[in-house]
């Protein structure tokens, strides 16, 4: 995805068409999990956004549920190991050592470190990847 979509929304959108899930609804509910949850750079927003993707497709809609709910553990637990084998980390703040994203000089230093394209958009696409070998 283009545009000024944060990471959970750019893994996210991707797969909108497959889960039956219109996109506007796609982007609000993605809205508050980019560079790590409110820039608190926790769980790194491309991997929040493969999470819900898992959980959309294959987790628990009825409480009685188990099996799904243990499916979709056991395949995020899969997408977070793979994602941490390629990257060394699932933290938003591991990736982007040295910026807090919570501050403007972060933010600005971000930018003009061109961290974007060097480390946010390799991980939505790993993200979308692992998803594609996974689902």
């Amino acid at each position: 995805m283009a545009g000024n979509w944060n990471c959970a929304q750019s893994v996210l959108g991707v797969f909108c068409d497959d889960l039956g899930l219109d996109r506007e609804t796609a982007m609000k509910l993605a809205s508050g999990f980019g560079a790590g949850m409110a820039r608190r750079q926790e769980v790194c927003g491309a991997l929040s956004g493969a999470i819900m993707v898992i959980g959309l497709k294959h987790g628990q809609a009825s409480e009685g549920d188990k099996a799904a709910k243990e499916a979709a553990y056991r395949l995020s637990r899969q997408a977070m190991d793979r994602f941490q084998a390629e990257f060394g980390s699932c933290l938003c703040r591991e990736l982007l050592p040295g910026i807090d994203l919570t501050t403007e000089p972060g933010q600005k230093k971000y930018k003009d470190e061109g961290l974007s394209e060097k480390v946010c958009r390799p991980c939505v696409r790993a993200a979308v990847r692992i998803l594609e070998e996974i689902l």
